[in-house]
């Protein structure tokens, strides 16, 4: 312990080592990936805004990085606030450092056109933070975090790999394990994937449904690929997954291109004032 006045909720991480190596990265990041040649870079792929210029999607997107940002402020115990690595001022920062890696991150898959890969990892039932060390996804992050945490707060390598190790499979089991939670109606993949992609998720599925497929969500659409086969949706079929799949990557990417430099950390920086 070290005295840290913030009061977050205390939860045990692993302190597993993380490697990040090129030959984890599947199709969904090496159109991403080509033109970087160093660890530095793969972990920089990963700082992409979120925010939609629109009010209202702005707004829903607001309500989302608020939950994600406490979600990770009740986790910050262990690996952040009684962490003496991190001292007591730098708390806030690095838990904010932590919700823009989780935000930014998943927001850039799905701009890469993953949007499979996340629904797969989200529709593997409930998980622990230990399970997701080895998935790329969780394993990029944990990479970028541990690199800000060098850059930015001081902490060596030793420190920075302990910490991130801890903090963002828990994140994201803590994540992936409320938007499966029935009732809990504050994470859905439906919410989550509105934030990526300003809106545009939420139209795909008001399409969907106004086209004859009335339960069209996303969360539906998790079964297709987990292995579950229909679900009912219109979408079954190869040729409606693809177009799905093409306008939502095309969502995440604008919504990149349309938000200025800083405002995602701007915006989270905000939920500490």
């Amino acid at each position: 312990m070290n005295g840290h006045a913030n009061t977050y909720t205390d939860r045990q991480g692993q302190g597993a080592h993380h490697i990040i190596k090129a030959g984890i990265l599947n199709k969904y990041t090496s159109l991403f990936l080509s033109s970087y040649d160093s660890p530095t870079n793969i972990y920089n792929y990963l700082q992409f805004p979120i925010l939609s210029p629109k009010p209202f999607c702005q707004l829903y997107t607001n309500s989302m990085l608020g939950n994600l940002t406490d979600l990770v402020k009740g986790l910050a115990g262990d690996a952040v606030v009684n962490n003496p690595d991190i001292p007591n001022e730098q708390n806030d920062a690095v838990v904010a450092e932590a919700s823009h890696t989780v935000a930014s991150g998943l927001q850039n898959v799905v701009a890469g056109g993953g949007l499979q890969n996340i629904l797969s990892m989200f529709g593997g039932g409930q998980q622990t933070s230990s399970s997701l060390l080895n998935n790329p996804i969780v394993n990029m992050m944990t990479g970028h975090f541990a690199s800000k945490l060098m850059s930015n707060f001081g902490l060596n390598s030793t420190q920075a790999g302990n910490v991130s190790s801890s903090l963002i499979p828990n994140v994201m089991s803590g994540l992936i394990n409320k938007t499966n939670d029935p009732n809990n109606s504050s994470f859905t993949v439906d919410n989550l994937l509105h934030s990526l992609t300003g809106g545009q998720s939420t139209q795909v599925a008001q399409d969907q449904q106004a086209s004859g497929d009335s339960g069209f969500s996303f969360q539906g659409l998790i079964s297709k690929f987990t292995g579950g086969g229909s679900n009912g949706n219109g979408s079954s079929t190869e040729a409606g997954l693809q177009d799905i799949l093409s306008k939502i990557t095309g969502g995440a990417q604008n919504a990149q291109q349309q938000q200025g430099s800083g405002g995602l950390m701007n915006m989270i920086q905000g939920f500490f004032k």
